[in-house]
């Protein structure tokens, strides 16, 4: 019986992330993208990129990685890139660190999860340095393909969006190159997609 108490109350914090809101609108429309959402596509989107670009990464590193990278967002909250926030974004890793040692007494039982979490927060192999890069550009190719519309309404420019994610995505040749093929394709559509 302690096996199902465990499994429901492991559940449970799955819903709780669930209800973890961002800044994204999900497929364009009024309702927010959730922490669930982003990190199953950015697995998905991340696996499909290995695969198709035949990259020499462990792919259920990649996985777990991509799983588990916003895990400490559950009771940290999510912090948007853009936020004119200064506290809030100052005290996010703080608030991260936080969130992993309350998450680790809770879930005492599966030290695995949080070994992962420790490992991609380093960026100590390659695995985690490609999620890490890949998450700062998912989110431009879901503006790009649903929404369009964001980055004129919270005043975000392509030089913001360059100089926030630029360093970040250094940290992985393949992510680099996307994200400026990407950047390249915004330039071409600048007047329709900001201010």
């Amino acid at each position: 019986m302690k096996d199902l108490q465990n499994i429901l109350k492991f559940t449970k914090l799955l819903n709780e992330f669930r209800k973890i809101e961002r800044v994204i609108r999900s497929n364009g429309g009024d309702r927010l993208e959730n922490d669930v959402e982003h990190s199953y596509q950015l697995t998905m989107l991340a696996w499909y990129i290995i695969s198709t670009q035949k990259l020499d990464l462990n792919l259920d590193l990649v996985i777990k990685y991509s799983l588990v990278h916003d895990l400490v967002e559950i009771y940290a909250g999510d912090t948007y890139a853009h936020t004119t926030d200064s506290e809030f974004k100052k005290s996010k890793i703080k608030r991260e660190e936080e969130s992993l040692v309350r998450l680790e007494s809770e879930f005492k039982e599966f030290p695995e999860i949080f070994e992962l979490i420790k490992q991609y927060e380093s960026k100590s192999d390659a695995e985690a340095k490609f999620i890490y890069a890949l998450d700062k550009i998912e989110p431009i190719l879901n503006i790009y393909t649903s929404s369009r519309k964001m980055w004129k309404e919270k005043n975000v420019s392509i030089d913001m969006i360059i100089d926030i994610k630029k360093d970040k995505v250094k940290l992985d040749p393949e992510v680099e190159k996307l994200f400026y093929k990407i950047i390249k394709t915004l330039k071409e559509e600048e007047k329709d997609l900001f201010n």
